[in-house]
């Protein structure tokens, strides 16, 4: 039930990006009531990788770098920079320290550094970097997040309607049944039945699905129970957001299996009702689709890669990501 360290990085990627405003709320409250929101706010990864680029210490899960306005004045602007790190990581503390002072050095602006730490040690929490030469003290003192506190919280987990009291609730299932598949399979499906019952938009229940789907990993066997399992919850409560379109998929899916002696023209004929599904799945969700991405998708001859783009078709927050996603 593994994953590339690159796929672990998408869903928290994305699901922090929709929701950084809640992700702020919900894990720093200071913060949050700190920044003007009415100003918005303004990501800045690339600007991130630049300062970073000669100090790359350790891994992690992802780290983002966001402008934001405070509540001083009409320039009083300054920088988030977040870490979600998800391996206990002897030089954690210090990057945290070194990306803070390469950011103030290139902007001359205050950050504001906070982590968030999804790893499964107990004890393992740093949250200050710092050294001492003949009298000359430098450092850095910045606000954890542990996700294995919130297991005394579950309660309020339930509760809580912020998109992020999902996300933990999702990532402490993935570390409690890492060796108990039918377990998780029945905590993914509970948290999918959540989703419906919290009331959210149609959107929101597509994007925490997918956050919920990445994490909670099942093995093959009993990814078809679950998917069931969704499509009967999805029928009683009359909101097929997820398998009215995944049902689609589900069935080229079942086409797409190339079976010894399949003749040519059975295959171009699968590869052209995949390339009409994902085009009419990206028509029903966005309505408009550019000519460019229906020629990109037109030009594919792969069933395989049809078939995920099928399923990022459902799943996609926007052509625009979906249309980064094609040129990948």
């Amino acid at each position: 039930m593994k994953r590339r360290r690159a796929e672990q990085d998408s869903p928290w990627k994305e699901v922090l990006e929709r929701y950084f405003e809640a992700f702020l709320a919900f894990f720093f409250p200071e913060a949050h009531a700190g920044i003007d929101w009415e100003k918005g706010y303004v990501f800045l990864d690339k600007e991130l990788q630049k300062v970073v680029r000669d100090a790359e210490l350790g891994k992690r899960i992802v780290d983002k770098l966001v402008q934001v306005q405070t509540l001083e004045g009409p320039e009083a602007w300054v920088l988030v920079h977040i870490e979600v790190q998800g391996d206990e990581d002897a030089d954690f503390a210090k990057r945290m320290y070194v990306y803070n002072y390469r950011l103030f050095d290139r902007y001359d602006r205050r950050v504001a550094s906070l982590a968030v730490l999804t790893d499964d040690r107990w004890q393992w929490r740093p949250s200050a970097y710092g050294y001492e030469l003949w009298g000359c003290r430098v450092g850095l003192e910045f606000p954890v997040i542990k996700l294995l506190d919130y297991e005394k919280d579950w309660g309020r987990l339930e509760k809580d309607p912020n998109p992020f009291a999902v996300v933990v609730m999702a990532h402490l299932q993935t570390l409690a049944t890492r060796h108990e598949a039918k377990k998780r399979l029945q905590s993914k499906l509970a948290l999918v039945r959540m989703l419906y019952e919290r009331g959210y938009t149609r959107q929101d229940i597509l994007e925490l699905f997918r956050f919920i789907d990445w994490v909670l990993v099942l093995p093959e066997e009993l990814e078809t129970d679950f998917a069931r399992g969704v499509v009967k919850y999805e029928e009683a409560v009359k909101m097929p957001y997820v398998t009215s379109v995944e049902r689609v998929g589900k069935k080229l899916g079942e086409e797409l299996g190339e079976k010894r002696g399949e003749k040519r023209g059975e295959k171009r004929g699968i590869i052209r009702r995949s390339r009409e599904a994902v085009l009419e799945i990206l028509k029903t969700r966005f309505g408009r689709v550019p000519t460019s991405l229906t020629s990109a998708v037109n030009a594919i001859e792969d069933p395989a890669n049809l078939k995920n783009l099928i399923k990022e078709a459902v799943t996609t927050p926007s052509i625009e990501d979906f249309q980064k996603t094609l040129k990948r």
